[in-house]
């Protein structure tokens, strides 16, 4: 039976529990769970095995890659910078970026970059893989890129290029390297162990991640599948398909283990940080953290409200953004949380982390063997969330 270590505050048992349950009976390998109560620890639990090749034990301080995690983290830089009067939602992407005006995208507004809008989910042409550490070369090819529908009239995952395009946003207006200044005006300001763009120096603690066996239903999907799911799988084994360009952007497809990925700045999907780490920042999202608030409630109320909804012309299924972050719901497509004061982003293989401002929460869950299917609404991190709510009395 894998140890499990760390602690709960009084009331958060069934957290600890179902924690060591996801181990016994839910298949993990290596994870951690951290939970902030209106800027107190209330959770913070740890098990398993980091690197199962070396036999590496999950430690306190083990550092795990969260796909698109990220782009939650990366939102709240732009809503610091859209609080501080230097960002407007509403302007063309082009007063900051003059580049971005080709090709017919002139007068795509910021705010379509973080609801999905802007018709730039992928590229005309796979890139090596080796120039996702020159993000320049990225950014150019997005400048250059048309958009593959009329902007703003639909709406499709970013799975990559929703980090280039609003980072890129967040250069121009300060002038330095968007890890860089990740680092100085989120990471750093309430102590939290993330980074874009991962230190050589700390590669040793970073988890290896394990891929996920494909279900059963997937690698011999049955005759009678319903026609929504038989197109989605379609999509998936046509290469050149929409979604099939936008989840493999480079040729050959990155290495999530990769000293290149994990130095790589792309803030769509390459934080790397502690469980800690991740629940730290929310908390200091939707409250203070050891005296630290990252963003006024006003904010957090702005960047949390939903912006659209309906199919998704990437997922081929339904979805729903708020202004960078996923809201609560309960619907296909939407992440279930604690409730309606509930945002977050999850990421691919079950990582999540999410705010919740009626219960003054910061949560995060990260994990390195991969699963299928949404985090939130079933499987390790789902459990996890249901016991909160237990813990909470909901």
């Amino acid at each position: 039976m894998t140890e499990v270590h760390g602690a709960v505050a009084p009331g958060f048992e069934a957290v600890r529990e179902v924690f060591a349950r996801n181990f016994t009976e839910g298949g993990e390998l290596g994870a951690a769970v951290c939970v902030y109560r209106h800027g107190r620890k209330v959770v913070d639990l740890w098990g398993g095995i980091a690197d199962e090749r070396a036999g590496r034990p999950w430690a306190r301080d083990t550092l795990q890659f969260v796909y698109s995690v990220t782009k939650g983290v990366t939102t709240m830089l732009a809503h610091l910078l859209v609080e501080r009067g230097h960002l407007d939602l509403d302007a063309p992407v082009a007063r900051y970026w003059p580049e971005f005006a080709a090709a017919g995208k002139q007068d795509i507004p910021v705010r379509w970059l973080l609801t999905h809008q802007a018709g730039l989910p992928a590229l005309n042409e796979r890139f090596p893989v080796a120039e996702l550490a020159e993000w320049d070369r990225v950014v150019a090819r997005l400048a250059a890129q048309k958009p593959w529908w009329t902007p703003g009239t639909e709406q499709g995952y970013h799975a990559w290029t929703f980090g280039w395009l609003i980072g890129e946003v967040i250069r121009r207006i300060t002038g330095r390297g968007f890890g860089e200044v990740f680092a100085a005006e989120i990471a750093d300001r309430v102590g939290a162990e993330v980074w874009i763009g991962l230190p050589e120096a700390l590669e040793p603690r970073v988890s290896r991640i394990v891929s996920a066996p494909v279900p059963r239903e997937l690698a011999r999907p049955p005759a009678d599948l319903p026609k929504p799911t038989r197109k989605l799988l379609a999509e998936y084994d046509d290469p050149d398909s929409l979604i099939m360009r936008t989840f493999e952007l480079t040729t050959p497809q990155l290495n999530a283990n990769s000293r290149l990925v994990h130095a790589a700045e792309i803030p769509a999907a390459s934080a790397i940080g502690t469980a800690d780490g991740f629940a730290r920042l929310y908390a200091a999202t939707v409250g203070e953290v050891d005296g630290v608030r990252l963003l006024a409630p006003s904010t957090v109320e702005r960047a949390r409200a939903s912006q659209t909804a309906g199919l998704d012309r990437v997922l081929v299924k339904p979805a729903r953004w708020a202004l960078g972050f996923i809201p609560h719901g309960q619907l296909p497509g939407e992440l279930t949380l604690l409730g309606p004061g509930s945002f977050g982003h999850d990421g691919h293989g079950g990582s999540l982390a999410f705010g919740d401002v009626e219960h003054g929460i910061g949560f995060a869950y990260v994990m390195n063997r991969l699963q299928h299917g949404p985090a939130a609404d079933g499987g390790r991190a789902g459990r996890l969330v249901t016991a909160l709510r237990t813990a909470l009395g909901q």
